[in-house]
Formats: structure tokens, C-alpha cells, sequence
């Protein structure tokens, strides 16, 4: 199952987008960018660098989680998974 972490913006919906036409189940976890969501310390765990989109994959590469960030990163690791 992929977490999509993401809020309306036009790069996070490109990434929904994509979950939608792969069809790969998925599970958002909106980050409200207007009161600071992408800045508390357990998105920027997963996002260093605090910006939506970011993914974790369960059933990354070898069966092992893998986390992705920015949408171009993402779009194309759908395309391949």
C-alpha cells in the first residue's frame, strides 16, 4: 500500500492522479500547507526537504518501505512499479 502525503496543490494532485490511473491502492494523508503541516518534524522525517508530494511505498524495492519525494521522482517510480 503506498501513503501518498500530499494537499490541493497542482504538483500534489499530479500525483493522485497517477495512483488513480495505474491503479495501485493508495492511502492519503492530506498535509495542510497553509498552517504549517509540511514543517512538523514527522513529514519532515519523511520529506527533508518539506514540500507535497512525498510517498511511502510498503512494497518498495526488495519488499523493504521506500520513501520518495517530489512529484517528478514519484511520477516516474509509478510509471515503473
Amino acid at each position: 500500500m503506498i501513503q501518498l502525503y500530499t494537499w490541493a496543490t497542482p504538483n500534489g494532485k499530479k500525483v493522485s492522479i497517477m495512483l488513480e490511473e495505474v491503479e495501485l491502492p493508495y492511502e492519503v494523508h492530506p498535509i495542510n500547507i497553509t498552517k504549517g503541516d509540511q514543517l512538523k518534524p514527522e513529514y519532515v522525517a519523511i520529506n527533508p526537504n518539506n514540500i507535497i508530494p512525498a510517498i511511502i511505498d510498503s512494497d518498495g524495492p526488495d519488499g523493504k518501505p521506500l520513501k520518495l519525494f517530489e512529484s517528478g521522482a514519484i511520477l516516474m517510480y509509478l510509471a515503473e512499479k
